[in-house]
């Protein structure tokens, strides 16, 4: 497996990270991954995606350095999602590891994410992993 990180306007963000994606948040379409991807670069996003043997992108990850008052500085996953075709394989453990290297090369003093209450799925991942549920996220619909 190799994982790569793309930059805004690589050929590979739309034709083959964004499927993997979608299977995560449905809702983009090509245009609305472009305009986050523009606007969210300027902010820190970045996306890595992880190829398998035979080159086919299998995994993605969104991510950005925050620094702020309660963690001082972390790398915060926005997206980790494995192609249905390929979980259970490896891919977001080493994706989740990647992710480590990226975190400590910056001095951060986390790696966080969110994760839906329903993907009970993938909460075990995360706990098997060594990661803990350590605070609860609350939200407001706005309009």
């Amino acid at each position: 497996m190799k994982i790569f990180d793309l930059a805004p306007g690589d050929p590979r963000l739309a034709s083959e990270l964004l499927p993997v994606l979608q299977e995560l948040r449905p809702h983009l379409t090509e245009e609305t991954f472009e305009e986050v991807y523009a606007e969210g670069h300027g902010q820190g996003l970045r996306f890595s995606a992880a190829y398998g043997d035979d080159g086919v992108c299998v995994g993605a990850a969104g991510w950005r350095i925050v620094v702020n008052t309660s963690a001082l500085r972390m790398l915060y996953v926005d997206d980790l999602v494995t192609a249905e075709g390929a979980r259970s394989g490896g891919v977001g453990q080493a994706l989740l590891a990647h992710l480590e290297e990226h975190a400590r090369a910056a001095g951060c003093h986390r790696l966080t994410l969110d994760s839906g209450t329903h993907r009970v799925h993938a909460h075990r991942f995360y706990l098997r992993e060594r990661m803990v549920i350590s605070s609860f996220h609350f939200e407001k619909q706005l309009g």
